[in-house]
């Protein structure tokens, strides 16, 4: 009787058919490569003929089955190159599309901007020595995306280019997120790939099948049978390459959707920018990536010394780019190390993590002087929630896309962690590839965990092999199906349990740990959220960068994860073979046997069915997303064009940090100072930019100088300038270079930075009665008036005896 609905003996039937090829090539040991082919005994037989006896039917014959043994061995290895870099490009071409033209020539006025600047215009004047020295005071700021903007001036100095350092800055920020980044991810996300497609599982299985049951009757099948055989193998061998296919596909799309996110790295530009940090995220999906390497290494006990190396080479870089990383390092890491690690090694990187901590709070409590340290819930009480509850739990779970992407992200990540779950539980189930091999070498194989599920069914036997008792198969269903497909391990010989559930595990812990963390930060107030989000500063675009890391690798394997049920169920529900297609038996005991074509057609339906259809179900709804996601895009828009205002020059305050009257002022000024002169101005009026803008010397070339360090000048001034007294103001003044020093004066401080914490240690800078004062005494003297762009402006120079 017909078998119907019987997925397990779709299975079985393939299995048992590719026996035939299997062993009839590891018992002759004819498997050959030439240009990428695998030519089967039959091919042999029928070029030996052909060469014999010159008979042209036969080399036809052998010419008409090549193309479909033909496996282009050189698509194989360019094809995820070829992907790779079609992604990245069409990342790099978003980045550069999105990129805002106004900031080529002009500064992004903003809070942490003009640090950038002056710390590479430092190194264009000082050298690469200055590279540990770059904060005005000369203590250490990370220096690595700075390093980079110097490297890139002077790279296109060899060229004859005149590169201005607004120019390199955005070359640096555009190469670290429309490369780096995107590369970085799609290396990250390869790697789950990787691990959860080890191999083709029916193709192992039924290699198994094959080395676990050799038959005689295999030695004598006919040459009709062999071509016949030639077929069954390249139905098998295109299973192979839609898993693939798969991954190359899903990579094609990475490193766009990488990009496709405000969290990263489009909001960091905006937000001070705080360059520094996103540049070492752009770098961290390489440490994460080297690091889980790492784990697998020390898992096999190999390679671990090379592995060990590339990450702390990797490590190092990323602590030279911003050393706060290491927090989001840690945080992403945490669930990989508790589930992929020895406890040995589980218990040293615990201590580590506390020595670091321990060391952190030691750095915070000797760098920040406060009285509210014993108080955690006064910690950042200037902090405001940002959003609610679901607000900020929605913004996770969409990676901070917007309308019809986000839902769509939403739905698949869901959707996809659910059936990644599902899928590796029931892996996790079943036996061991061992125990599986034994099984199966008695052609009973332990389709499902459920022995409830086991009940006995038609077997189905294939010319030239042993029949199969039908209370050998089971029944089952689509998902049943699906774990056959996750049943057999690609290194038989090295078995790895249970690595798809732990990753699923790993990944879906760190997004939760992730997730926790940005509630914390935009949704609650108190000291225990304080506390989870003080690493970042409680800073919410330092936070959202994280969500990219964790959320797109979930969300690659659960596609991949829909994809196999999406094949399963097809190929469950197309193996339908007809009456047709069974031959009987002379034995009444014989079970009833495909016929050869009959059987190369109905692998041919299940194999199109079962490999290609969730393949390309997932790449239309991977195509779908990424492409959405570029035109419906509110929250990069409205990033970019905050970038453009912060930029622009017409700003409707004649307060604000750089108009067109105060370029004209700065101009000016250096036009009768010079270079070499030193400027005394309050920085948050915008006089900090003339640094990078005309290359002047300004005393406070940055809106945070520290005053706080001993013996350095800046607090020493405005201690002496808010005395009154001017030969305290002069004694201190006037030492501080043997070029002239003066001061200049442009208005009250720019309200974009009245956040700036610590901007009334300038007040004394803009006080117009004392400034009068040090006038009528002599102290100051003034040289320029430039009360036409502004109530006030004006250059003094300081009374010194040079």
């Amino acid at each position: 009787m017909i078998p119907e609905n019987r997925p397990l003996s779709m299975v079985a039937a393939l299995a048992t058919m590719e026996s035939m090829t299997s062993e009839h090539i590891t018992n002759t040991g004819s498997v050959m490569a030439n240009h990428g082919s695998i030519q089967t005994p039959a091919q042999t037989q029928l070029r030996q003929d052909g060469s014999s006896n010159g008979g042209p039917s036969e080399r036809k014959r052998d010419l008409r089955w090549r193309p479909a043994m033909l496996h282009p061995a050189s698509l194989r290895v360019l094809l995820p190159w070829i992907t790779s870099i079609i992604g990245i490009a069409s990342a790099l071409c978003l980045v550069i599309a999105w990129f805002p033209s106004t900031v080529w020539n002009t500064p992004i006025v903003s809070s942490d901007a003009p640090a950038h600047y002056y710390f590479i215009r430092r190194l264009l004047d000082e050298g690469l020595g200055a590279a540990l020295h770059l904060w005005p005071h000369n203590s250490f700021y990370p220096p690595l995306f700075h390093v980079c903007a110097y490297f890139v001036i002077k790279i296109a100095a060899l060229f004859g280019v005149q590169c201005s350092i607004y120019a390199a800055f955005n070359i640096t920020w555009i190469i670290a997120s429309g490369v780096m980044f995107p590369s970085g991810m799609l290396v990250l996300c390869r790697y789950f790939l990787q691990r959860w497609n080890r191999g083709n599982p029916i193709s192992n299985l039924i290699s198994r099948i094959s080395q676990a049951s050799p038959t005689s009757e295999s030695s004598s099948v006919s040459e009709s049978s062999n071509v016949s055989n030639q077929q069954v193998s390249s139905a098998v061998n295109r299973q192979y390459n839609a898993t693939f296919v798969l991954q190359n596909l899903i990579g094609l799309f990475v490193p766009v959707l990488a990009v496709s996110s405000v969290c990263h790295p489009y909001g960091l530009l905006n937000a001070g920018p705080l360059i520094a940090f996103g540049f070492a995220t752009s770098l961290l999906p390489f440490l994460i990536a080297a690091t889980l390497r790492l784990f697998d290494a020390i898992a096999a006990r190999e390679h671990i010394v090379k592995w060990l190396a590339i990450t702390a080479a990797a490590g190092v870089v990323c602590l030279v780019a911003h050393p706060r990383i290491a927090f989001t390092y840690a945080l992403i890491l945490v669930p990989f190390i508790v589930l992929r690690l020895p406890w040995k090694l589980i218990l040293g990187a615990f201590i580590a993590m506390c020595i670091g901590a321990v060391a952190f709070v030691a750095l915070m409590l000797t760098s920040f002087k406060s009285d509210r340290w014993a108080n955690p819930a006064s910690w950042f009480h200037s902090h405001q929630p940002s959003k609610n509850l679901w607000e900020s739990i929605l913004f996770c779970f969409t990676d901070g896309l917007d309308g019809f992407p986000a839902i769509l992200f939403a739905l698949l990540l869901i959707a996809g962690t659910v059936a990644a779950f599902v899928c590796a539980s029931r892996r996790a189930a079943v036996r061991s590839s061992d125990s599986l091999s034994a099984a199966v070498s008695t052609v009973a194989p332990a389709f499902s965990a459920d022995a409830d599920a086991l009940v006995s069914d038609a077997a189905v036997s294939a010319p030239g092999v042993s029949p199969v008792s039908t209370s050998d198969l089971p029944t089952a269903s689509c998902s049943d199906a699906a774990d056959v497909s996750l049943s057999a391990p690609s290194e038989p010989s090295r078995p790895r349990r249970n690595d798809r559930l732990r990753d699923v595990i790993a990944l879906t812990a760190a997004f939760l740990l992730v997730t926790l963390v940005y509630v914390c930060t935009v949704t609650l107030v108190g000291a225990l959220p304080n506390i989870i989000s003080s690493p970042w500063y409680r800073d919410e675009n330092r936070i959202m960068t994280m969500l990219p890391l964790v959320a797109l690798p979930l969300l690659v394997i659960g596609v991949n994860a829909l994809s196999e049920c999406v094949s399963a169920c097809a190929a469950s529900a197309s193996f339908v073979p007809s009456a047709s297609s069974f031959s009987a038996k002379n034995s009444a005991s014989s079970v009833p046997s495909l016929s050869s074509a009959s059987a190369v057609s109905s692998v041919k339906n299940v194999s199109f069915a079962s490999n290609w259809i969730g393949p390309i179900a997932a790449f239309l709804v991977i195509a779908i997303l990424a492409v959405s996601a570029q035109i419906v895009c509110p929250s990069r828009t409205a990033a970019r064009d905050a970038i453009i205002a912060h930029s622009s020059l017409n700003q409707s305050d004649p307060n604000e940090q750089l108009t067109e009257q105060k370029i004209t002022v700065l101009r000016k000024v250096m036009e009768r100072t010079g270079t070499q002169a030193t400027i005394i101005s309050d920085p948050l009026n915008g006089s900090m930019y003339a640094e990078t803008l005309f290359n002047a010397s300004m005393l406070y070339p940055i809106i945070n100088a520290r005053t706080d360090v001993p013996s350095v000048p800046f607090g020493k001034v405005e201690t002496a300038f808010a005395s009154g007294d001017g030969q305290q103001v002069l004694g201190t003044v006037c030492p501080l270079t043997d070029a002239p020093e003066y001061f200049l004066t442009m208005g009250d401080q720019a309200q974009s930075l009245q956040s700036f914490p610590y901007r009334a240690q300038y007040d004394s800078f803009h006080n117009e009665e004392l400034i009068d004062a040090y006038v009528d005494g002599g102290t100051l003297v003034k040289v320029a008036d430039y009360s036409q762009y502004g109530q006030g402006w004006a250059l003094y120079r300081f009374g010194c005896a040079d």
